[in-house]
């Protein structure tokens, strides 16, 4: 029988109410300490008014009182919208806009992006006030009831049309989530997870913080990754386990004062959302012989969770994503939805109770995505004959920097914008820190003049920052087939370095 990841946490407030669950800074919570208070969020919306199934925008930095929103709202019936605080301005109001969120809970130190919305929210909550309602001595609230496939979480992800699509997933989507994770990563009360990627991210949340504490451990939460103050707070919260982007790995490989800490504690490295190379694992391995590495693939339309490369296979299969999860099917199929042979590319579609339900107010896409219980990913890959999955490309002409995923659409969208451009075309290139970054190819009309700093600047009022194009190049014309159909795998040819 499927149970809600609420009533997992009411358990361990239940059974072992002293044991940490949340360390943040100088704070830490008990497991009681933090139902309590998700408690008190959730009475307090209640008071408010909210009714099930009201979506709750989520615009905060990573810490403790995000967790406490997070499940505060779902206790409340409600359902919480973690949204990308990396995001500029008119991103942020489509969401808003698109999702039609009743109330927002957000973080002071980022208000710049949301000071200008005119999104007509019932009210916006900021982090003192958060902290007012913690203080309150009554933890009442009402009982609601609560369906499995109610949708608990919605995270908003780009799409290939440009605009961005709201995943929905449901209390089962999460719950079992949490127990493919934490069955796959072995994880135990006793591990302490490090975590310093944003939690907006539904890597973050339910690969990483919520399945550590389906399993009763705690989680160690820092705002962003600082290489300094990561390194030391690795030791000194005796962290078991780590999850980084590639990009995090090499940095932290490369300081100097590496050598001076003894990372006794430390059982597994975790990585994903970009391909590890095969120098990097090794160095990785023989830098720490005694701690596992792991990878993790997945989508936010799938919880996320669909493979992973567990530690034995870590050096010998390099390049793979793994093997299936638990409980999860994968197949590969053509463009007419059959299967491959073994060997042969196709896409990649996911099966198991971690699939959402479908996008929020789009059944077209859903319809599209979601045929027959399989999730369509976009991605393309092989199986090889041991079962192990490599992904070859992205269908969906996704760029991936630094862990943060960029379709070339949106940003397409935004260099036409520009008065004289006429055409635009955006691919990924290799870049020694990031894995890839977004170049824009840019042809000008007529005579008209444009700069490459202009290009830039527009682009960093429109775009999150990690989407602005880091390179530009101008052509008297894009490369197209017969069809018009623009030739992008002509363009990355172009560049022979990797960006700086």
């Amino acid at each position: 029988m499927c149970m809600f990841i609420l009533n997992v946490l009411k358990q361990h407030a239940t059974s072992t109410p002293d044991t940490l669950a949340i360390a943040f800074e100088e704070n830490e919570w008990t497991y009681s300490e933090l139902y309590r208070n998700a408690q008190k969020i959730a009475g307090y919306l209640q008071q408010q008014g909210y009714q099930k199934g009201d979506i709750v925008a989520q615009f905060m930095l990573n810490s403790d009182l995000f967790m406490a929103v997070y499940y505060g709202v779902q206790l409340a019936g409600l359902t919480v919208m973690p949204v990308n605080t990396k995001l500029a301005t008119p991103e942020v109001e489509y969401i808003f806009s698109h999702s039609e969120a009743k109330l927002l809970f957000f973080d002071e130190k980022i208000e710049q992006t949301i000071a200008t919305s005119t999104h007509s929210f019932k009210e916006k909550i900021n982090v003192a006030k958060i902290r007012e309602i913690l203080k309150a001595d009554s933890t009442d609230i009402n009982s609601v009831s609560l369906a499995p496939d109610d949708t608990a979480v919605v995270m908003y992800t780009s799409g290939t049309t440009g605009k961005p699509k709201g995943v929905q997933l449901s209390h089962r989507n999460v719950y079992e989530t949490a127990e493919i994770w934490s069955e796959s990563m072995k994880m135990t009360s006793m591990d302490r997870m490090y975590i310093c990627t944003p939690l907006f991210h539904c890597a973050g949340s339910h690969v990483f913080a919520v399945p550590t504490m389906y399993r009763g451990g705690a989680v160690i939460i820092e705002e962003a990754f600082s290489p300094d103050r990561t390194l030391k707070n690795l030791v000194e919260t005796k962290a078991t386990i780590f999850f980084g982007v590639p990009a995090m790995y090499t940095i932290l490989l490369n300081k100097p004062e590496l050598q001076r800490y003894s990372f006794e504690h430390l059982r597994m490295f975790v990585y994903g959302a970009a391909p590890m190379p095969y120098e990097l694992v090794k160095r990785l391995k023989d830098t720490f012989p005694k701690v596992n590495v792991q990878n993790c693939y997945g989508q936010t339309e799938n919880s996320p969770a669909a493979s992973s490369l567990i530690d034995q296979d870590a050096l010998k299969k390099i390049g793979s994503v793994g093997r299936p999860l638990p409980r999860t099917e994968i197949k590969l199929v053509d463009a007419l939805g059959e299967e491959v042979a073994l060997g042969e590319v196709g896409e990649i579609c996911v099966k198991g109770p971690q699939v959402m339900k479908g996008y929020l107010r789009n059944p077209e896409e859903t319809s599209r995505t979601i045929q027959n219980g399989w999730l369509y990913s976009g991605d393309l890959g092989r199986f090889d004959e041991e079962g192990f999955l490599y992904i070859v490309d992205r269908k969906k002409d996704m760029i991936i920097r630094g862990g943060e995923n960029i379709y070339p659409i949106e940003v397409e969208e935004v260099l036409y914008q520009v008065p004289q451009v006429l055409e635009a075309a955006v691919v990924g290139i290799p870049h020694e820190v990031y894995g890839e970054v977004p170049k824009a190819f840019v042809v000008v009309k007529g005579e008209q003049s444009l700069t490459i700093e202009e290009v830039i600047t527009y682009c960093e009022t429109q775009l999150a920052k990690y989407k602005v194009p880091m390179e530009v190049e101008f052509l008297t014309e894009l490369p197209r087939n017969a069809s018009g159909k623009v030739l992008k795998h002509t363009l990355r040819p172009k560049v022979s370095e990797p960006a700086q």
